[in-house]
């Protein structure tokens, strides 16, 4: 399988750098959305995993700008967000307390915490613009007739989020977020398969609504949630990767692109 390095121009005038696999004649294919520690081993074997289904997929790296491409790795990253979430929920908020945390943080660290912790709102905005320019780029260079997005953990809240905003044919959210308004639901052209893992409160509690809003403006969604799992449990890297639930999840996710993506 033909698998590559690219870059796509997006739309402030820089360039993502993604992870392109597949057959670039297929007729279907599937952007693949990073967690949040980037476009790691693990996405870009989903990745492949999918390419081998039959579908062009691309995976974006969203750190490619040049300011972050160094010091967004995943060790940064989860050296940071330990330093950030050894705080208590409660003063997460708390100026003097995160200014204190980030003089004892790297400058690395540091800027991880700023842009990614305490400016996710913003980051996140840009990353809807940089995989709606990736939509584009398959689009015009390789024309496939069916699209579909998956993304994990931030990526799963970036998936749900872009599949209100553009016309996919087919959506999968591994435990992410709802989108940030949910009336946006009803914008959506395909079907949405959603996979959460049982032991994770802060995005269950949002299912609810988000099915919510499903039945109220009549679109197809699809649950499953695994018992005795936690967040991220689909990541073979991860600490709390659950085979049983990662594999059931990927037949799962697999069978939903192949109906809905042929």
């Amino acid at each position: 399988m033909q698998e590559e390095m690219i870059e796509y121009p997006s739309f402030d005038g820089s360039t993502v750098k993604a992870f392109l696999v597949g057959d670039k004649g297929s007729k279907s294919a599937v952007i693949v959305i990073q967690e949040i520690w980037g476009l790691t081993n693990f996405i870009k074997n989903y990745s492949r995993k999918l390419s081998s289904q039959g579908h062009l997929v691309l995976a974006p790296h969203l750190y490619s700008r040049k300011e972050e491409y160094e010091t967004f790795s995943q060790e940064n990253i989860m050296m940071a967000m330990k330093l950030f979430f050894d705080l208590p929920p409660e003063k997460r908020g708390d100026k003097e307390l995160i200014n204190a945390t980030l003089e004892r943080a790297t400058p690395e660290q540091r800027e991880v915490i700023t842009k990614l912790m305490m400016g996710r709102g913003q980051l996140e905005e840009r990353m809807v613009k940089d995989l709606a320019m990736g939509y584009d780029f398959l689009k015009g260079k390789f024309k496939p007739s069916k699209m579909g997005v998956v993304g994990f953990c931030m990526g799963g809240g970036l998936s749900f989020r872009i599949s209100t905003q553009l016309p996919f044919d087919a959506t999968v959210v591994y435990y992410g977020a709802n989108p940030p308004n949910l009336d946006d639901i009803s914008k959506m052209k395909g079907p949405v398969l959603g996979l959460y893992a049982g032991e994770d409160p802060r995005i269950n509690a949002g299912i609810p609504d988000a099915v919510a809003h499903f039945v109220k403006f009549k679109k197809q969604i699809e649950l499953k949630l695994y018992p005795n799992t936690n967040h991220a449990f689909a990541n073979n890297d991860g600490s709390v990767y659950n085979k049983e639930a990662a594999d059931d999840a990927w037949e799962r996710a697999s069978s939903f692109f192949r109906r809905y993506l042929q």
